[in-house]
């Protein structure tokens, strides 16, 4: 339906002007900037002599206003940002498993480091978000950079803890999405594996497992997508925002052109409605009210519309 699809684009809009971030590379706010530049560039091809596009004329209008007005604050966003990454490039950061970074020093990486710090000189007053960069870059570089520039003296030192706090992050995401419960306290006694604790043998959990009747798992599985394709809808936005709006611009044009197919083909009949309808909200002094002669009534097998053509 045409509103199912006006409302995925609402809720592409709402998480483009909501987005939030906690890894340092990806910021939220920038994110979703580019997000709406392509959802008004998507709508912009809606074109405006169709029926049925008054809807998506109108939120691409809000969205072109919501562009303008945040374009300086995204430009020095976006300085901001190549900067974080020269300072990522400084520190041979993230590490790559595939292509070994070169031998460096701790001093050759303190000497590019101070060498970077000095050539990075924004407009304070202009550029907000440049600023807070300079601030927090000199201070986190004084009291940690003692304490980072050993990992590069030490073989097999990690420059950080998230490989480690990223899989305590799939301990507790696939603890929370069997149990469905927010607490993760049985991770405390049995871990990701406590089902297979629960069997002695493989047998014995495939017999577990089919105690499930395979339609009861079809019907749950069809609801799980069902409850799941919000999230999808999110993250092929997150991936790839213009192709998304796209296919949801083209799918709104395809179920128009299936309505106005299905209305040519429903017949017209004349309107048997009395003329004595009009007289309520017709002036005594005019004198008679006079039905028009194209007074058609749309008829079909859910619904009547009156077309009224004076």
């Amino acid at each position: 339906m045409l509103q199912g699809i006006e409302a995925q684009v609402r809720v592409a809009i709402r998480d483009a002007v909501n987005r939030k971030s906690r890894k340092p590379f990806y910021w939220g706010g920038l994110k979703g900037y580019e997000q709406l530049e392509a959802i008004a560039q998507a709508l912009g091809e809606v074109p405006s002599d169709e029926p049925e596009t008054d809807y998506l004329r109108r939120l691409k209008m809000r969205v072109d206003r919501l562009v303008e007005a945040y374009r300086v604050n995204v430009e020095d966003l976006r300085e901001a940002h190549t900067w974080l990454r020269r300072i990522a490039d400084c520190l041979r950061y993230p590490p790559s498993d595939s292509t070994p970074a070169p031998s460096v020093t701790s001093e050759q990486v303190k000497r590019e480091m101070e060498a970077l710090l000095q050539s990075f000189q924004p407009d304070l007053k202009r550029r907000p978000a440049q600023a807070a960069l300079l601030g927090a870059w000199h201070r986190i570089w004084e009291q940690g950079g003692p304490d980072l520039l050993p990992c590069y003296d030490i073989p097999g030192l990690p420059p950080d803890n998230l490989m480690l706090e990223s899989l305590f992050g799939r301990l507790r995401r696939h603890q929370r999405r069997v149990s469905g419960r927010k607490s993760t306290r049985e991770l405390r006694d049995f871990g990701q594996y406590q089902v297979l604790f629960l069997a002695e043998s493989e047998d014995e959990l495939l017999e577990q497992i089919r105690q499930v009747s395979l339609e009861e798992y079809r019907e749950n599985r069809r609801r799980l997508e069902e409850a799941e394709a919000p999230r999808r809808l999110l993250h092929r936005l997150h991936r790839d925002p213009l192709s998304t709006m796209r296919g949801l611009v083209n799918q709104h044009a395809a179920r128009r052109a299936v309505l106005a197919s299905a209305a040519d083909q429903l017949p017209l009949k004349r309107s048997e409605c009395s003329p004595a309808i009009w007289k309520e909200a017709w002036p005594a002094e005019v004198g008679e009210p006079q039905l028009p002669t194209q007074a058609f009534h749309w008829e079909c097998p859910t619904a009547c519309y009156e077309v009224v053509c004076c």
